[in-house]
């Protein structure tokens, strides 16, 4: 199981960063696909960050429930990706990346050991 989790987090923390890079630097084929979906370019920016932000906390130690916020940004924001593409008809090459990275996210948080999960705490006897 650690396998399977540390090479689907890598893989996802490289996905996460490098498109985190291509959006922080505006690079052309990014914008263009950013503005085809209809969404603002300012928004490459902020989701560039939390991109970068969520792959520091889902690598490092301890701080299980920001992990948990992280995972959750990952999910809706790859989701929502692919969701997007679909709806706008792109071609299947389009909707992959974001449905690779949306599999990597899940099989990253369901393998995850359990120092890495968030324990919630039962208050009720």
């Amino acid at each position: 199981m650690k396998i399977i989790y540390w090479s689907a987090t890598l893989w996802l923390a490289l996905g996460m960063c490098s498109t985190a890079i291509v959006q922080l630097l505006k690079v052309e084929d990014e914008v263009k696909a950013f503005t085809t979906l209809g969404y603002p370019i300012y928004l490459m920016t902020i989701i560039g960050i939390w991109k970068i932000l969520g792959t520091i906390a889902i690598l490092i130690p301890k701080t299980p429930l920001l992990k948990e916020w992280a995972y959750a940004g990952f999910f809706f924001a790859m989701s929502g990706a692919a969701i997007s593409h679909i709806i706008m008809c792109d071609a299947f090459s389009k909707i992959f990346p974001s449905l690779l990275l949306l599999v990597l996210t899940i099989l990253s948080w369901y393998t995850r050991p359990a120092d890495r999960k968030f324990i919630s705490l039962n208050f009720s006897s």
